[in-house]
């Protein structure tokens, strides 16, 4: 089957390296007798998991936008509570909320990390505020200890979307761990893959884990209670009737919602297990191509790149800088790098400017930093494992052209000669 791609230099339809260790993973687990569904090999990459975070529960979902359906169903929220979210993400961080009947309050981002601003995030806080939504954009941890600070004092619970941000850690600690829950995606362009979809949640909340249990297995949450069976006495039980038996145990006392079927295959499982064992490699490609982007873009007048503080660990799923010129110029940028066969997305549209979140009464000038970045200077530019030397070559070279081509001149003439070499053996 053909690729879709006609670019040189794709963005990341796949964002790890599948090779011969998954397949061997999967043909254990299809030539065993295990099952396919809820059986060890599931059990054993939620143990990976928790070991790798640090985390006391780590559950693994069908995808990460399952993760973050589940965590927001957890939060309990009611009527006139208040949510803040950050307008730098993919759609399907805040999507839930649009089923709940809570104001969502959107905080502007940092003009370097693209990540939510404490400062910002300051001047929003009320008396309603229930949850506080981040972001790790790009695989750069928010600035956690301030927020977690913040949210502390008044008794309000954060939600970290982390679909970046495997591979990072925020002064030698992962996120997932840093709030009190945490949402992964495994989905294909992510820094490890469960075939295709797949997700985690994590917390160290016995309560909140016991919860997530029942919501991905088909199951109510809801507050039960143990108690003798109404009428007839509870028949003996047969190991047939092995599920059933909380039937007649337990009396359901409320219900907060139903549950699904969000069941990891094994199969994805036993994959997710060899991924996360190859992501420092995976990691460590992304870094070096960064830093070989980051050594061509700082040499053009007036454009930044990403250079998180001491203690943070980028983990580079997405590559970010920020280009001069206003919108016309950027637009010219991207442009001479899609001739050159460099294919740019931008990563994300602001979405309080979207139309369901319009329809919801957000507007233009509600994040005025984010709306400025995106609309005329951000730049996105691939940053995946996937890409081989040579194309990351390509990559470099093209950026350097682009923006030669764009703006004029660079700082310094002469520093191409000891640059744009790629470090280690090829991918």
């Amino acid at each position: 089957m053909e690729s879709c791609c006609t670019y040189d230099v794709p963005f990341a339809r796949r964002g790890s390296v599948l090779d011969e260790d998954d397949l061997v993973a999967l043909t254990r687990v299809l030539r065993s007798d295990d099952p396919l569904s809820a059986g060890p090999w599931r059990s054993q990459f939620e143990d990976d998991f928790r070991r790798y975070t640090g985390a006391k529960h780590a559950m693994s979902v069908t995808s990460g936008t399952v993760a973050l359906e589940i965590a927001i169903s957890l939060l309990d929220l009611s009527p006139g509570d208040e949510v803040i979210v950050t307008p730098q993400t993919f759609h399907a961080t805040i999507q839930p909320l649009l089923d709940h009947d809570v104001r969502v309050r959107f905080c502007d981002v940092d003009p370097y990390s693209l990540n939510m601003d404490p400062d910002c995030l300051e001047s929003l806080l009320t008396d309603r505020t229930r949850a506080i939504l981040l972001v790790h954009y790009g695989g750069w941890p928010a600035e956690m200890d301030r927020i977690v600070e913040l949210a502390r004092s008044r008794g309000i619970l954060i939600l970290e979307d982390c679909a970046h941000a495997l591979g990072a850690t925020y002064n030698g600690r992962h996120p997932g761990t840093l709030g009190d829950i945490g949402c992964f995606s495994f989905h294909s362009s992510k820094n490890i893959t469960t075939l295709g979809e797949g997700g985690m949640l994590t917390t160290d909340r016995d309560d909140w884990a016991e919860r997530i249990e029942r919501l991905r297995s088909n199951q109510v949450d809801g507050v039960f209670t143990t108690a003798q069976p109404v009428g007839a006495a509870a028949p003996a039980l047969l190991p047939y009737m092995k599920y059933s038996d909380y039937i007649y145990r337990d009396q359901c006392a409320s219900i907060r919602r139903a549950g699904t079927n969000a069941t990891l295959s094994d199969a994805a499982a036993a994959v997710g297990s060899v991924q996360l064992g190859k992501l420092p490699a995976f990691a460590e490609r992304r870094r070096n191509t960064a830093a070989l982007l980051d050594q061509v873009a700082s040499q053009y007048p007036g454009v930044r790149v990403q250079r998180p503080t001491a203690g943070l660990v980028h983990a580079y799923h997405l590559y970010t800088c920020f280009v001069p010129g206003g919108a016309d110029a950027r637009a010219q940028l991207v442009q001479a790098l899609d001739r050159r066969g460099i294919e740019i997305q931008l990563r994300y549209f602001p979405l309080h400017l979207v139309p369901e979140w319009q329809a919801r009464g957000h507007r233009p000038g509600e994040c005025p930093v984010a709306e400025h970045l995106w609309f005329e200077e951000q730049l996105n530019l691939p940053c995946h494992p996937g890409l081989t030397d040579r194309q990351i070559d390509r990559l470099v070279n093209a950026l350097d052209e682009s923006l030669l081509e764009t703006y004029g001149s660079s700082n310094d003439p002469g520093w191409r000669d000891d640059a744009l070499r790629m470090p280690g053996a090829g991918v």
